[in-house]
């Protein structure tokens, strides 16, 4: 016959939520088996480390043990540093030290906590600690002083340590390697990754995403294709680096690649490829993706669903966001309201943004920094003045949420596209932090739209002062000139980018078709694909003139004839991928165009045109928002 004791371990084995757990504790309580260290010892185990979102309720049951022993202050300690709030850990630390004796798991789990907490101070002062206790020569204890002064960019303390660990393992070696390639420095990386007297396939991973990280994409690949035996890490490193670069065309590739040899894909490779679907909107591909997460049944994990919300509203399908957000089980996290609210925001629906934002607050659940810059993002982009600096004031006053440089930059967005720049300048004067030159740049972008050449000179010397070399800087205000007719304003702008070897960033755009995405250079040479686009171009912009359409040339930097200005604006990367979707996509289709730049005047005139001639509809991301041309309507009306 089975004891109490045993069945209440086997019903404790078998929970999977915090209200399962709270059942067998009252369970416990029932039969008289609270204070039994072993029952207890097991409950604080789950519900500070095994079970999600139970930290607060280990806490409770530690403070109700009479004399906790070293394993339940370790395991508290532990479950905290592992945990959001991972400074907790310290004070249970304090505590045990005064009571017990700390042993090298204790110091192992404290050390993670200043590594996670970036505590560079208290990880110094446990270390000293350990030095009393003379632990810190201990294998464990030492691999985790390297990974902690690594994490808190202490790479001189690392190094320390690790010359004088008497002993090491592959662990060790490994902590350095990673300490040394998430500090940026791979030549370090490099030196002690070469002098590994053995590897393991956590080693040439860490070394793949040192790589990655730094943006050296080209040489990560080069050492992807040495590793003996890739598994799922290395394959979702390299796709994720694709889609962090922007190399779409080879996280696709990738990610296909993986799956021919038979990898099963994980969470990481999920959400790294659905991550290039967003940012190239290949729509297409995602809706395989979502179809194939389906069939594998993989859809109901949190991170890919947040994903799936990201991907169907950067694609312009806010629609299917909405669908994939609504059937979400469970309780929905702060980043899935926060996707949806974003994916609203992004492409015009201000008052649904707004709506949802009210529900998410009905929930119970706390918005955070990223929730507010996505509501005041959506007030900006609706001229929705009050709502947005109502919004503002809530963050602090209602949430306690100190605003951050990106929320003092969304409230000069608000102001500046709505036409009250001196207010937007009079605010940036006013800010508690010092503005970075994106703060000035958005304000120099309003009064590119705005057209205020006065106070666009203002905003040039302080952008000037903070970032010199700024191409992008010098482009809008010579945009502004020449809008203005300011020709020898223009040439002496243009003059100092050739002075300063400053190069304009080109304009691209990219559209999908039959899976595969096409990107488009403005104005450049002939070849197969540019061709077709350029001859479907040509007929589009006749039979646009012969319905009375006049291009709008006024932003071209040079003072040149009309005919020569129409022939640069009729050669934007956008009117190309459009033209070629138009030959390649067949009638009724939704044509959905990604841009790297704004979207000028000209383009989004003609694109109306298009829309209403043509009886098409057309999603254009730009780089500030959608724009969904349908019936010569656009979903911005106008105001972007």
């Amino acid at each position: 016959m089975i004891s109490t004791e045993h069945l209440c371990i086997s019903l404790l084995n078998l929970c999977k939520s915090l209200k399962s757990i709270k059942q067998v504790h009252a369970f416990s309580y029932k039969t008289g088996l609270k204070n039994d260290p072993l029952i207890a010892g097991k409950f604080l185990l789950h519900c500070a480390v095994l079970i999600t979102n139970a930290i607060e309720y280990a806490h409770c049951l530690f403070l109700d043990i009479p004399k906790p022993d070293a394993f339940m202050y370790n395991t508290l300690i532990r479950g905290f540093s592992e945990s959001n709030s991972p400074k907790r850990a310290f004070t249970t630390f304090v505590e045990m030290c005064r009571n017990s004796r700390p042993d090298s798991y204790s110091f192992a789990f404290i050390l993670k906590a200043a590594a996670l907490s970036r505590c560079f101070r208290s990880g110094i002062q446990v270390h000293c600690l350990g030095l009393k206790y003379g632990l810190d020569t201990h294998l464990f204890v030492g691999t985790t002083l390297v990974s902690m002064y690594a994490e808190c960019g202490g790479l001189e303390f690392a190094r320390k340590v690790f010359d004088g660990m008497p002993e090491r393992n592959v662990v060790t070696w490994n902590a350095m390697v990673t300490g040394f390639s998430r500090c940026g420095d791979m030549e370090g990386a490099e030196e002690v990754f070469g002098l590994m007297p053995m590897r393991d396939l956590n080693s040439w991973n860490v070394m793949l995403a040192g790589y990655v990280k730094a943006g050296e994409v080209e040489v990560a690949e080069k050492f992807f294709l040495k590793i003996p035996d890739k598994d799922g890490v290395s394959w979702s490193t390299m796709i994720v680096g694709f889609a962090q670069n922007c190399c779409f065309d080879e996280a696709f590739g990738y990610f296909r690649e993986m799956l021919r040899i038979g990898m099963r894909p994980n969470e990481v490779s999920l959400t790294g490829v659905l991550s290039a679907c967003s940012q190239a909107g290949a729509f297409e591909f995602a809706k395989i993706l979502h179809a194939f997460m389906e069939k594998l049944g993989l859809i109901w994990i949190s991170s890919v669903n947040n994903a799936l919300v990201d991907t169907y509203s950067r694609c312009g399908n806010v629609c299917m966001a909405r669908l994939i957000f609504e059937r979400m089980q469970g309780e929905k996290s702060v980043i899935s309201w926060t996707s949806m609210i974003a994916g609203l925001a992004m492409q015009g629906y201000a008052e649904k943004a707004m709506a949802l934002f009210m529900e998410m607050e009905a929930s119970g659940l706390r918005p955070d920094g990223i929730t507010f810059i996505s509501i005041l993002y959506a007030c900006s982009h609706a001229g929705l003045i009050e709502e947005g600096c109502r919004y503002f004031s809530e963050m602090k006053e209602k949430y306690g949420i100190e605003p951050a440089i990106e929320h003092y930059g969304c409230m000069v967005d608000l102001y500046g596209r709505a036409g009250q720049l001196h207010k937007a300048y009079d605010f940036i004067l006013q800010m508690p932090i010092a503005p970075n030159p994106i703060i000035w740049r958005t304000l120099l972008g309003a009064c590119s739209i705005h057209g205020n050449i006065d106070l666009a000179e203002q905003v040039k010397k302080r952008l000037f002062e903070m970032d010199p070399n700024n191409s992008g800087d010098h482009v809008l205000l010579s945009n502004i000139y020449a809008v203005a007719g300011k020709w020898k304003d223009v040439s002496s702008v243009r003059n100092s980018m050739t002075s300063h070897k400053l190069n304009k960033t080109p304009g691209w755009s990219m559209i999908e078709v039959d899976k595969v995405m096409y990107s488009f250079v403005a104005g450049e040479k002939r070849n197969k694909i540019t061709g077709e686009a350029y001859d479907k171009l040509e007929e589009i912009m006749l039979k646009l003139k012969i319905g009375g359409y006049i291009p709008e040339s006024g932003g071209v930097l040079h003072d040149v004839e009309d005919e020569e200005k129409e022939d640069a604006v009729s050669k934007h990367s956008e009117k190309l991928a459009v033209a070629f979707g138009m030959t390649r996509l067949c009638k009724g289709r939704v044509l959905r165009i990604v841009k790297n730049l704004r979207v000028c005047t000209d383009c989004h005139m003609v694109m109306k045109l298009i829309s209403k001639v043509y009886k098409l509809e057309i999603v254009l991301r730009d780089r500030s928002r959608f724009h969904s041309f349908k019936d010569g309507l656009c979903s911005c009306k106008d105001y972007w």
